[in-house]
């Protein structure tokens, strides 16, 4: 018991950040759908980006208070703060979008889909899914080393 307990210590940050990802990830998910839905899915991309925004911004507020506990809101750190981690989250937003073409459009994901309890899922979201998995990554990265880096 003491060992698990130990380990949770240990790693509380990234299991924080994995938790915090999660809701992440589902808020990108769920305005990417909606907005495939408004939209049509002929723009996924634009749907990509919109979803891609808000969840930016609950990540940053997250992964400032929760995840690298950056309780200071001075607004010089929170400019400086907040312009790298969108920095950081335009570059995971290219791979994303480059991922996505190349996937949809070029590997022709786009022509298959699934009936998942009574939903059908598009090629597009399944190459969403996939490439959820290198952003996270990236992000984290880019969160522990640049933008909420600890002062030595």
């Amino acid at each position: 018991m003491k060992t698990i307990k130990n380990l949770i210590i240990k790693y509380k940050e990234l299991i924080i950040y994995g938790i915090f990802g999660v809701g992440t990830t589902l808020v990108n998910f769920l305005v990417y759908e909606l907005f495939n839905m408004l939209l049509g899915v002929e723009l996924y991309w634009v749907s990509n980006i919109i979803a891609w925004f808000v969840s930016v911004v609950f990540a940053y507020v997250t992964n400032k208070l929760f995840v690298f506990e950056s309780k200071k809101w001075d607004v010089g750190l929170v400019l400086k703060e907040a312009s790298s981690f969108f920095a950081a989250r335009v570059f995971s937003l290219l791979v994303e979008q480059l991922g996505l073409v190349a996937l949809v459009d070029l590997a022709g994901m786009k022509d298959i889909s699934w009936q998942v309890l009574g939903f059908t899922v598009g090629g597009e979201t399944l190459a969403k899914v996939v490439l959820a998995a290198a952003v996270v990554v990236l992000n984290y990265v880019f969160s522990k080393l640049v933008v909420f880096r600890k002062k030595k």
